[in-house]
């Protein structure tokens, strides 16, 4: 019963905030809440959600991957440069952004997996150089076709059942990812390492390979990210991922991910997702300058962590505590007296 609720606990006050932060929205900026506001916002939740799933990951082991807006970048850039406005080049184009971004999650799986080099440092190292390498073919080869094939924004446009295909491509991966890591054996032992890497060990599960596999899946789904939002953008410009350095960690952290590793869950950080993206939107609709838009986005990620699943299971099991015996020593003494 205490494990149920303490699940409970960590995961339900995203969901809570998201639905407090519709009701403000319904107050103060009633415009966000409409289908213009939808259909921007609906799109990029999806790329959001995406690369927030693969930095959760990473977070499950205790790691932190900040080498996200480098693969989000090259991966945009490998698609206008490689698909050259030709439809048919897709087919070249989009294996080749995947292919890089599991590359890029490979090298920093091995140096964190394996080397034991610090993951802060080395995911920041690796996405500089990754970025460098974006600039630089970007400035070669992109420059003179900026467009992304016409099939993938005319894709990314289309709205089955009136709803974004890019929205639904974010839902159904995020529903794959929740459905692997909770109900299959891969995914629980993938979950029981995070949690515990020492006991994972003890029972004969190979923790580097784990670490190295997350990773991995990590740089794939940036590189899926990058597709999406491709497509969303119609062109690639130089600050092209550049927005999704701190956005997906503050998504996992807010669902209720601890920094230290364990569980976390795939449709809580998919609704985180949807409340940052919502706010930017609303901040936007409210016309707020560009200054003050980082000032309240800031505060309220700030505020979000503060009120996360993980200080509420903190407290939760504080609180659930039984209270300590008292010494043996001294109940003794008083019996003797």
């Amino acid at each position: 019963m205490v494990a149920t609720a303490t699940a409970a606990a960590r995961f339900l006050p995203v969901w809570i905030a998201t639905a407090a932060l519709a009701i403000v929205a319904s107050i103060v900026a009633p415009d966000a809440l409409g289908s213009t506001a939808w259909s921007y916002v609906l799109p990029l939740t999806a790329v959001l959600a995406v690369a927030a799933l693969g930095q959760m990951f990473v977070i499950m082991h205790g790691g932190i991957d900040l080498s996200t807006p480098g693969v989000i970048s090259i991966g945009g850039n490998l698609i206008a440069g490689i698909g050259a406005g030709s439809d048919h080049r897709l087919l070249l184009a989009i294996p080749a952004c995947l292919g890089v971004g599991m590359l890029v999650g490979l090298t920093n799986g091995i140096l964190v997996g394996l080397l034991r080099l610090n993951p802060l440092i080395v995911t920041l190292a690796v996405g500089q150089i990754v970025f460098a390498w974006s600039s630089k073919y970007s400035r070669d080869v992109v420059t003179t076709q900026p467009n992304v094939p016409s099939g993938l924004s005319t894709w990314a446009t289309g709205k089955p059942l009136g709803i974004s295909a890019v929205f639904w491509t974010g839902a159904a991966i995020t529903l794959v990812v929740a459905l692997v890591l909770r109900y299959t054996p891969a995914g629980r032992r993938f979950q029981a390492v995070g949690a515990n890497p020492r006991a994972a060990w003890i029972s004969g599960l190979r923790v580097t390979r784990h670490v190295v596999l997350a990773y991995t899946a990590a740089g794939a789904l940036y590189a899926v990210a990058a597709v999406l939002l491709a497509g969303v953008s119609f062109s690639i410009d130089p600050s092209f991922g550049s927005a999704y350095l701190l956005a997906p960690i503050a998504a996992v952290v807010i669902a209720g991910a601890s920094l230290a590793g364990g569980l976390a869950s795939a449709t809580s950080t998919w609704m985180a997702a949807l409340a940052l993206t919502f706010l930017t939107q609303m901040l936007v609709t409210m016309g707020l300058s560009a200054a003050m838009q980082y000032v309240v986005f800031g505060a309220a990620i700030v505020v979000g962590m503060l009120v996360s699943g993980e200080r509420v299971v903190w407290l939760l099991g504080r609180w659930l505590r039984p209270a300590k015996p008292p010494p043996k020593a001294a109940s003794t003494a008083n019996h003797a007296s």
